[in-house]
């Protein structure tokens, strides 16, 4: 009932509010968000002229086919174990075992289409799909790392004796 009126909400304040413009939105709304563009919104860091560290609001080049002008709830965000504070999305989280457990809970995969878009577009670029990870998750949740790994997703750098010789 809750993710249900905060998407009433998101779709009046939108309404009251405009558009939604990324580089407008606060630091804590911003990571898993979409901008009334379509393009995800995306938390960077950067040094000012002080020394310290600080963070900024960015529109993303990566467009959302389905979603426009959305700020994920707190209720996806616990769910699927992600963080608003989040600078930077990677595979990396797709190789820890808690991680996956929670993208692959029903509870997130089936209530949060966001989230579990974002993510299965970095499996894909991996060479997995999200859909046949959580199907081991759910089956053997022991295998879900074993399994994104023998993929070919994620392998680490090699040394020069271990690459392959050009001829």
């Amino acid at each position: 009932m809750a993710f249900i009126l905060f998407i009433l909400l998101s779709f009046l304040l939108q309404g009251a509010l405009g558009e939604l413009v990324c580089e407008e939105l606060s630091i804590g709304l911003c990571t898993f968000s979409i901008g009334s563009s379509g393009k995800r919104c995306l938390l960077e860091n950067y040094v000012d002229d002080n020394g310290n560290m600080e963070y900024q609001c960015r529109t993303s080049e990566i467009v959302v086919k389905s979603m426009n002008g959305f700020i994920e709830s707190d209720e996806c965000m616990n769910a699927c174990g992600v963080h608003r504070k989040s600078v930077g999305i990677s595979s990396d989280s797709l190789l820890e075992p808690h991680f996956i457990a929670k993208l692959c809970s029903r509870l997130c995969y089936n209530n949060c289409p966001n989230i579990v878009d974002l993510y299965q577009n970095i499996a894909i670029g991996e060479g997995v799909y999200l859909a046949d990870l959580c199907e081991v998750q759910r089956n053997m949740p022991r295998r879900a790392v074993a399994h994104f790994l023998s993929s070919g997703a994620a392998s680490g750098p090699i040394s020069a004796a271990e690459a392959p010789s050009i001829i």
